[in-house]
């Protein structure tokens, strides 16, 4: 293939993402975002409308003189993609159009990403979800997902689960037994992503997203960019050392913050109160097999069942001494919290607060806003879809 013809597809695959993200634009604004030549972005655009990936919407607000052209994705056009978003316990997943609509309900299954069949058992549910769609196979652009643990996305290697056997990486493994192109992620780098791409990081620099969930994880923008550091390992909130607690985290360290604050340890908490006799409604809660514990958990503090607040209070105001840490070393314009955890709403913001207040210096914290992600459970699926609109050359 000639260095013309890559140039070109790169050009189409970076107008497509564009408006991906963008959702619509004119010929001049993506001349200006792309940096090319308004008769080569012109040229490029007819030929994608020919394709039937673009087509035209409505007219540009007015700069004054004539209203340019506005352009969009093709809602219709028969492109989808897998999206896969893993914890430790749950997996789930969607398909989308390259509008970002759902064209196959959310799925959901129980999978131990610690099992020795979880790659397998991942596979299958994959390839089921597939069958329920109906979508030909030759429309699938390919499967994002994003995991826990110490993922290597150069490598397509995740260092903390699912381990293949042979000298091939996870991510090859899963396109090889799928047959579609596969990328792998580590789902608080995903989440600050959607974050950045959909959410409250959108038009910010520097954002610090935090990933309450199963773990208690971070996603860095520096400078409008996801940041990932020297080896791709930036971001490890959890493991900061700030517990006084002497329980081993699953990085076998000691005084992880983890081992305090992930909503694991709250519902091990809210377990124990339980078993202890105190009065609580999650004693009935639970008793309800149709939902996990984590989802009781978060319901109960939602109806502000006092053992349920008092728990998840403990926990936040040692995420906001954390966050005060953070804010000392970065000092960002925001702090979003999202992940599954972000579901107690305005529950987690006063002891949040308190923290930044004891341990934050009013100078730096006050230029530090704090907000909740709109995105919910659909951030990390999102950012798993774009994973492949990065990596796709739509051609």
């Amino acid at each position: 293939m000639s260095a013309t013809i890559k140039k070109a597809q790169r050009l189409r695959a970076d107008i497509i993402k564009l408006l991906y993200y963008k959702k619509k634009s004119s010929l001049t604004d993506l001349s200006k975002r792309t940096k090319k030549s308004l008769p080569l972005i012109t040229s490029t655009v007819n030929a994608l409308i020919e394709d039937g990936l673009i087509i035209e919407q409505g007219l540009a607000p007015s700069t004054g003189g004539r209203r340019a052209l506005n352009f969009l994705l093709n809602p219709n056009y028969k492109r989808y993609i897998i999206a896969v978003a893993m914890d430790q316990l749950t997996t789930q997943l969607t398909i989308y159009d390259l509008s970002n609509h759902q064209v196959l309900p959310t799925q959901t299954i129980d999978l131990d990403m610690a099992e020795g069949k979880s790659v397998d058992k991942l596979i299958a549910f994959i390839d089921e979800s597939i069958s329920k769609s109906k979508i030909d196979k030759t429309y699938l652009l390919g499967v994002g997902v994003g995991m826990p643990g110490f993922v290597n996305v150069e490598r397509g290697v995740n260092y903390s689960f699912m381990q293949v056997d042979g000298d091939i990486s996870l991510q090859d493994y899963l396109s090889r037994q799928l047959d579609l192109p596969v990328y792998i992620d580590n789902d608080s780098s995903l989440i600050a992503l959607a974050e950045l791409n959909f959410g409250e990081a959108r038009n910010l620099k520097d954002v610090l997203v935090v990933n309450i969930g199963l773990g208690t994880g971070l996603g860095m923008i520096i400078n409008g960019k996801l940041y990932r550091g020297s080896s791709g390992y930036a971001g490890e909130f959890s493991h900061i050392p700030l517990s006084e607690s002497n329980a081993l985290c699953s990085c076998g360290k000691r005084g992880c913050l983890e081992v305090e604050t992930s909503l694991l340890v709250m519902v091990q908490k809210a377990e124990a109160a339980v078993e202890n006799g105190e009065e609580t409604s999650l004693r009935t809660l639970f008793k309800d097999e149709s939902k996990s514990h984590v989802d009781h958990f978060l319901h109960a503090v939602i109806k502000q069942d006092p053992v349920a607040i008092s728990i998840l209070a403990d926990a936040a105001f040692k995420i906001g001494k954390g966050v005060a840490t953070l804010i000392h070393i970065l000092n960002p314009e925001r702090i979003v919290l999202s992940g599954q955890g972000a579901k107690a709403g305005k529950m987690l913001l006063p002891p949040i607060q308190q923290a930044l207040n004891e341990f934050c210096i009013p100078r730096i914290a006050e230029q530090t806003d704090i907000k909740f992600s709109t995105l919910t459970n659909e951030a990390e699926l999102l950012a798993a879809a774009s994973l492949m609109v990065e990596n796709s050359l739509f051609e």
